[in-house]
């Protein structure tokens, strides 16, 4: 039942009912008063309502019940900032910045490492995959790492040079086990996309729009001007001929032009 309400409470949050979203998790404390996940996404709806201070409460009593609730650390900084308590904030988000992995029939794995350097965590990138996670970190310095987290014994970094303008572009590094040479892929692209072989329409259109690339300013332009005016029927190259006129519109054998006012 206590569940049952909890769900009705994130439909409620998903449709920005937030005084309902808190009265359905309240309801779902007093069913079940030791879930933390109901105390840290009430504290959200709180922090939607400005109710700051209530929802630090609600983070609190989520840490106390699961000391490593990302989200309740995640919840208790957003609203400390609200509330310019900056000190705690920083606290609680710092605490949430760690990886808790939980394998069945064994102890919970914590991993909280300290870099070699500093990042840039919106340049940084992951991707899960389905036998690994893989993560980018952008460097806040142009250093070259010894290794990837710190060490009191590290030497000092050595900045690394930049790159000569119009030297090669690299392959670019994966976990994954074959590097891909992009120059070549894109190539491989082009060439598959100019040898393509179209039917009916899409073969009209390839048509011309490899016309117009391969044209000059003037040839361009006639296709512009005739194809506007003509309201799409008549398409010329010549610019000499429709550059001094009104293009008029030519409608297939069998049919008339008409125009509609409106």
């Amino acid at each position: 039942m206590a569940q049952e309400l909890a769900e009705k409470a994130k439909e409620a949050i998903f449709e920005d009912d937030f005084k309902l979203a808190i009265d359905l998790y309240s309801k779902a404390i007093d069913l079940d008063p030791t879930n933390p996940e109901f105390f840290a996404d009430r504290a959200q709806a709180n922090i939607k309502l400005n109710n700051f201070t209530e929802a630090v409460a609600d983070a609190n009593k989520a840490i106390e019940l699961d000391p490593l609730k990302a989200k309740a650390y995640l919840r208790k900084g957003t609203a400390c900032i609200k509330l310019e308590e900056y000190h705690t904030a920083k606290t609680a988000l710092e605490k949430g910045l760690s990886v808790t992995i939980d394998v069945p029939g064994e102890d919970a794995y914590h991993f909280q490492p300290r870099l070699f350097g500093k990042i840039v965590p919106d340049k940084s990138q992951y991707q899960v995959l389905s036998t690994k996670i893989e993560i980018r970190l952008a460097k806040a310095e142009v250093i070259n790492w010894t290794s990837l987290e710190y060490c009191k014994e590290n030497i000092v970094p050595r900045k690394l040079n930049a790159p000569s303008v119009g030297s090669q572009r690299p392959l670019y590094p994966s976990s994954k086990t074959r590097a891909k040479d992009w120059d070549k892929l894109e190539a491989e692209v082009k060439k598959e996309e100019k040898d393509e072989r179209l039917d009916g329409d899409a073969a009209l259109n390839k048509m011309f729009r490899d016309i117009y690339q391969n044209a000059d300013e003037d040839m361009r332009r006639a296709m512009m001007k005739s194809f506007v005016e003509s309201s799409g029927t008549v398409l010329s190259t010549d610019w000499k001929e429709v550059g001094s006129k009104k293009v008029e519109g030519s409608a297939p054998e069998g049919m008339e032009m008409r125009k509609w006012e409106y």
